[in-house]
């Protein structure tokens, strides 16, 4: 009996126990989900906030760059970015040198003062003639010093006169071979050569740059005359029409002529970029290459350009395009037209 009675009141006491519990988890759960909700309302209204402002942001700048649009400038010159670097003074030398630089390039200043003279009292010379010559022309430089130089001391006494003569040729590819050192001790004989870049054939034109850039460097002469070895000249002839020219500047004398732009590959005289010569395919005035005469001004400027001018297949047509761009003073020559006699050419100063 005492134990059955006791059994409901510790079933009464337990119940009541649990009914607090849970009432307890209850309130800490609502109160935890109220906490949470008014965190959650806080970063709404953070977020919205920024989004908003970000927005206002958004819309002045919009509105400031279509309020200057017509304002600003389309493209940033470079005169304003002188202007924002303060650098207006610097502007205006920069200008001044430009102009002083073209205005001595169009009076054919050098780059550096020639690196000597032609004669031992150092006076101007007439002419500097460079006779193109190539390895397998010794027989040929024979001639024209058996013809020109019949003394051992004909050089020093051309020179007297204000007449430079020089052999032209260029290195072996095979630098230091027997072909270099045959023209080495050939100069070492007979001190007439000026010995200038690599010797090719097809690169003529290359040659021109290089000897009126070499010679105007070496010596201060009115006259700078470019000839073949294969010439019979006369070279008093010569003389004669180059004093009657003196005084003349920017003088370009040769036998001037034109003709067509051969296109086909394979054929003498083939020019690579013939397309460049319009639908007529006909070559600009210019002197023939076997003999033709530029003065000291034009000399000076292909030495002053030499690293831009365009060089075309032969080395008569590449001067005379060099010319077109210049106040040239151009004289045609009839004495300066050659025509062959079997495998040397004779002109009319012969």
């Amino acid at each position: 009996m005492d134990s059955s009675s006791s059994l409901p009141v510790t079933t009464a006491s337990s119940s009541k126990s649990d009914r607090r519990s849970k009432s307890k988890n209850l309130h800490n759960t609502s109160k935890s989900s109220v906490i949470m909700a008014f965190l959650s309302c806080l970063a709404w209204l953070y977020i919205a906030g920024r989004l908003w402002q970000d927005a206002e942001n958004r819309m002045l700048l919009a509105n400031l760059l279509k309020k200057n649009s017509g304002q600003r400038p389309k493209v940033l010159t470079v005169e304003d970015k002188l202007m924002v670097l303060g650098c207006k003074d610097l502007e205006r030398r920069i200008v001044e040198a430009e102009m002083e630089l073209t205005l001595a390039k169009s009076q054919g200043y050098l780059r550096k003062q020639p690196q000597e003279s032609g004669t031992s009292s150092g006076k101007k010379l007439l002419a500097v003639i460079g006779v193109y010559t190539g390895f397998g022309g010794r027989l040929r430089r024979n001639i024209i010093r058996g013809s020109w130089m019949s003394k051992a001391d004909v050089l020093a006494k051309l020179e007297e006169r204000g007449i430079v003569v020089r052999f032209v040729i260029g290195r072996s590819a095979n630098r230091g071979d027997s072909l270099d050192r045959y023209i080495d001790e050939e100069n070492h004989a007979m001190k007439d050569f000026l010995i200038l870049h690599e010797e090719d054939q097809e690169e003529l034109p290359k040659k021109a740059k290089f000897f009126f850039s070499t010679a105007v460097q070496m010596w201060d002469a009115d006259f700078y005359v470019k000839v073949d070895d294969n010439i019979d000249l006369q070279l008093d002839g010569l003389i004669e029409l180059l004093q009657s020219r003196q005084g003349q500047d920017s003088a370009y004398i040769g036998c001037m002529k034109s003709g067509e732009v051969v296109t086909e590959e394979g054929r003498p005289w083939y020019e690579p970029e013939w397309w460049k010569f319009g639908d007529q395919k006909s070559y600009f005035r210019h002197a023939a290459g076997s003999i033709f005469v530029l003065s000291r001004n034009l000399a000076r400027y292909i030495n002053i350009n030499s690293a831009s001018l365009k060089a075309y297949a032969h080395d008569d047509t590449s001067v005379g395009s060099w010319m077109m761009g210049l106040q040239a003073t151009y004289i045609d020559d009839s004495r300066l037209c050659c025509t062959y006699s079997g495998q040397d050419k004779v002109c009319s100063l012969a």
